[in-house]
């Protein structure tokens, strides 16, 4: 089986830190950031790399702030 490739967005400001994303992620791909939101939470951050689109991190997120892309995220182009 092919494995497919994704990322994640995740919505900082909406985020309450409550850690379901990163207990459901198979790939441990999702964190608690260091920083504050301006709300005072730590939110959950995507590492970079790895995320398989799988979705569970999306559906356990109780503040909706999560979205799913599958596909290598598009590099933006560089202005010359």
């Amino acid at each position: 089986m092919a494995k497919v490739e994704g990322y994640i967005e995740i919505d900082a400001e909406r985020c309450k830190g409550c850690g379901l994303c990163i207990n459901a992620c198979p790939v441990n791909v999702i964190e608690f950031s260091e920083d504050f939101n301006s709300k005072g939470y730590h939110p959950a951050r995507y590492k970079g790399e790895g995320c398989i689109a799988c979705g569970f991190c999306y559906l356990s997120c109780p503040d909706v702030c999560i979205t799913v892309f599958r596909g290598a995220r598009k590099k933006s182009p560089v202005n010359v």
